[in-house]
Protein backbone atom coordinates (compact mmCIF):
# COMPACT_ATOMS: atom_id res chain seq x y z
CA UNK A 1 0.00 0.00 0.00
CA UNK A 2 1.45 3.45 -0.64
CA UNK A 3 1.87 5.89 1.86
CA UNK A 4 0.44 9.15 1.42
CA UNK A 5 1.13 10.62 4.16
CA UNK A 6 3.88 12.63 2.55
CA UNK A 7 3.59 14.77 -0.66
CA UNK A 8 5.07 13.13 -3.70
CA UNK A 9 5.73 16.05 -6.31
CA UNK A 10 7.18 19.55 -5.99
CA UNK A 11 3.28 20.72 -6.81
CA UNK A 12 1.79 18.57 -3.91
CA UNK A 13 5.05 19.67 -1.25
CA UNK A 14 4.06 23.37 -1.90
CA UNK A 15 0.22 22.55 -1.50
CA UNK A 16 0.54 21.37 1.47
CA UNK A 17 1.91 24.04 3.16
CA UNK A 18 -0.31 26.67 0.78
CA UNK A 19 -2.15 28.29 3.83
CA UNK A 20 1.00 27.91 6.35
CA UNK A 21 2.91 31.14 7.60
CA UNK A 22 6.69 30.23 9.11
CA UNK A 23 8.37 32.91 10.90
CA UNK A 24 12.11 32.83 11.94
CA UNK A 25 13.01 34.42 15.97
CA UNK A 26 15.86 35.73 17.32
CA UNK A 27 17.37 37.55 20.18
CA UNK A 28 20.34 38.39 21.50
CA UNK A 29 20.18 40.91 24.42
CA UNK A 30 18.37 40.36 27.49
CA UNK A 31 17.03 37.16 28.47
CA UNK A 32 16.67 35.47 24.95
CA UNK A 33 15.40 32.18 25.91
CA UNK A 34 12.72 33.97 28.23
CA UNK A 35 12.20 36.16 25.10
CA UNK A 36 11.74 34.00 22.68
CA UNK A 37 9.30 31.65 24.34
CA UNK A 38 7.31 34.72 25.64
CA UNK A 39 6.84 35.73 21.84
CA UNK A 40 5.83 32.77 20.70
CA UNK A 41 3.01 32.48 23.33
CA UNK A 42 2.16 35.85 21.75
CA UNK A 43 2.05 34.38 18.48
CA UNK A 44 -0.09 31.58 19.24
CA UNK A 45 -2.85 33.91 19.46
CA UNK A 46 -2.87 35.67 16.22
CA UNK A 47 -2.51 31.64 14.47
CA UNK A 48 -6.02 30.11 13.85
CA UNK A 49 -4.30 26.45 15.23
CA UNK A 50 -1.84 25.33 17.37
CA UNK A 51 1.75 26.84 16.19
CA UNK A 52 3.90 23.95 15.50
CA UNK A 53 7.43 24.72 16.89
CA UNK A 54 11.27 24.41 16.48
CA UNK A 55 14.29 23.48 19.06
CA UNK A 56 15.56 26.56 20.07
CA UNK A 57 19.11 27.69 19.06
CA UNK A 58 21.85 28.99 20.00
CA UNK A 59 23.69 30.89 16.91
CA UNK A 60 26.77 32.62 16.05
CA UNK A 61 25.82 36.53 14.76
CA UNK A 62 25.87 36.48 11.12
CA UNK A 63 27.00 40.23 9.30
CA UNK A 64 26.56 42.11 12.74
CA UNK A 65 28.34 44.43 14.47
CA UNK A 66 31.28 43.53 16.21
CA UNK A 67 31.15 42.42 19.50
CA UNK A 68 27.35 40.78 18.94
CA UNK A 69 26.60 38.36 21.41
CA UNK A 70 25.30 35.37 19.97
CA UNK A 71 21.68 34.52 19.11
CA UNK A 72 18.86 32.35 20.52
CA UNK A 73 16.76 31.66 17.26
CA UNK A 74 12.96 29.53 16.28
CA UNK A 75 11.19 28.93 13.66
CA UNK A 76 7.42 28.53 14.15
CA UNK A 77 4.46 27.89 12.02
CA UNK A 78 1.10 29.51 12.02
CA UNK A 79 -1.96 29.05 10.41
CA UNK A 80 -3.36 32.96 9.32
CA UNK A 81 -7.30 33.60 10.25
CA UNK A 82 -9.35 33.94 8.06
CA UNK A 83 -8.54 37.36 5.81
CA UNK A 84 -5.47 37.47 7.26
CA UNK A 85 -2.57 39.12 4.47
CA UNK A 86 1.32 39.01 4.62
CA UNK A 87 0.93 42.61 5.04
CA UNK A 88 -1.22 42.83 7.95
CA UNK A 89 0.67 40.11 9.69
CA UNK A 90 3.57 41.59 8.74
CA UNK A 91 2.58 44.47 10.70
CA UNK A 92 1.59 42.02 13.73
CA UNK A 93 5.48 40.89 13.78
CA UNK A 94 6.38 44.69 13.51
CA UNK A 95 4.48 45.45 16.19
CA UNK A 96 5.21 42.56 18.91
CA UNK A 97 8.63 43.63 18.25
CA UNK A 98 7.98 46.47 19.43
CA UNK A 99 6.25 45.38 22.81
CA UNK A 100 9.43 43.22 23.26
CA UNK A 101 11.18 46.53 23.73
CA UNK A 102 13.01 46.61 20.68
CA UNK A 103 13.76 50.22 19.20
CA UNK A 104 13.16 51.61 15.69
CA UNK A 105 16.55 50.10 13.53
CA UNK A 106 19.92 52.29 13.45
CA UNK A 107 22.27 49.92 12.42
CA UNK A 108 22.01 46.81 10.40
CA UNK A 109 21.62 43.55 12.00
CA UNK A 110 22.23 45.41 15.39
CA UNK A 111 21.89 43.98 18.71
CA UNK A 112 17.78 43.24 19.56
CA UNK A 113 15.53 42.07 21.99
CA UNK A 114 13.50 40.32 19.36
CA UNK A 115 13.65 39.64 15.51
CA UNK A 116 10.82 38.63 14.07
CA UNK A 117 11.11 38.36 10.32
CA UNK A 118 8.53 36.59 7.81
CA UNK A 119 9.70 33.88 5.92
CA UNK A 120 7.28 32.35 4.20
CA UNK A 121 3.60 33.03 3.82
CA UNK A 122 2.12 30.26 1.87
CA UNK A 123 2.82 30.77 -2.11
CA UNK A 124 2.66 34.17 -1.67
CA UNK A 125 5.49 36.45 -3.21
CA UNK A 126 5.94 39.91 -2.78
CA UNK A 127 8.41 42.22 -3.93
CA UNK A 128 8.09 46.05 -1.89
CA UNK A 129 10.62 48.04 0.30
CA UNK A 130 8.67 47.15 3.36
CA UNK A 131 8.14 43.50 2.50
CA UNK A 132 9.91 40.57 0.81
CA UNK A 133 8.52 37.31 0.25
CA UNK A 134 9.72 34.44 0.89
CA UNK A 135 12.49 36.01 2.67
CA UNK A 136 15.07 37.23 0.63
CA UNK A 137 18.16 35.60 2.39
CA UNK A 138 16.64 32.87 4.52
CA UNK A 139 17.25 29.87 1.71
CA UNK A 140 20.99 31.29 2.75
CA UNK A 141 21.13 31.50 6.27
CA UNK A 142 21.40 28.41 8.65
CA UNK A 143 19.97 29.97 11.58
CA UNK A 144 16.64 30.50 9.36
CA UNK A 145 17.32 26.83 7.56
CA UNK A 146 18.27 24.23 11.25
CA UNK A 147 14.92 24.96 12.77
CA UNK A 148 13.51 25.24 9.86
CA UNK A 149 14.09 21.84 8.82
CA UNK A 150 12.65 20.48 12.31
CA UNK A 151 8.80 21.23 10.98
CA UNK A 152 9.12 21.71 7.95
CA UNK A 153 11.98 19.61 5.97
CA UNK A 154 10.35 19.28 3.07
CA UNK A 155 9.14 23.14 2.56
CA UNK A 156 10.06 24.45 -0.49
CA UNK A 157 9.94 27.88 -0.39
CA UNK A 158 8.26 30.13 -3.03
CA UNK A 159 10.87 31.07 -6.02
CA UNK A 160 13.06 27.96 -4.61
CA UNK A 161 13.31 24.37 -6.52
CA UNK A 162 14.81 22.97 -3.14
CA UNK A 163 13.17 21.76 -0.04
CA UNK A 164 14.89 22.96 3.67
CA UNK A 165 16.44 19.70 4.00
CA UNK A 166 18.29 20.13 0.80
CA UNK A 167 18.84 23.67 1.17
CA UNK A 168 20.47 23.28 4.51
CA UNK A 169 22.43 19.92 3.08
CA UNK A 170 23.85 21.98 0.47
CA UNK A 171 24.70 25.19 2.65
CA UNK A 172 28.53 25.90 2.40
CA UNK A 173 28.37 28.38 5.27
CA UNK A 174 30.15 28.89 8.42
CA UNK A 175 27.65 29.67 10.94
CA UNK A 176 27.79 27.96 14.30
CA UNK A 177 24.23 26.59 15.23
CA UNK A 178 23.75 24.55 18.96
CA UNK A 179 20.27 23.03 20.01
CA UNK A 180 19.82 24.22 22.95
CA UNK A 181 18.17 21.62 26.01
Amino acid sequence: MKNTSYPATESALRTAHSALAFVALGSNLGDSRRIILAAMARLQKISGRPLLKSSLWQTSPVNCPPGSLTFVNAVIRLAPRVGETPESLFQKLRALEKDFGRPPKKVLNEPRSLDLDLIAFGTETRHTPELVLPHPRAHLRRFVLQPLSEIAPDLVLPEQSKTIFQLLDELLDEEIVTRLM
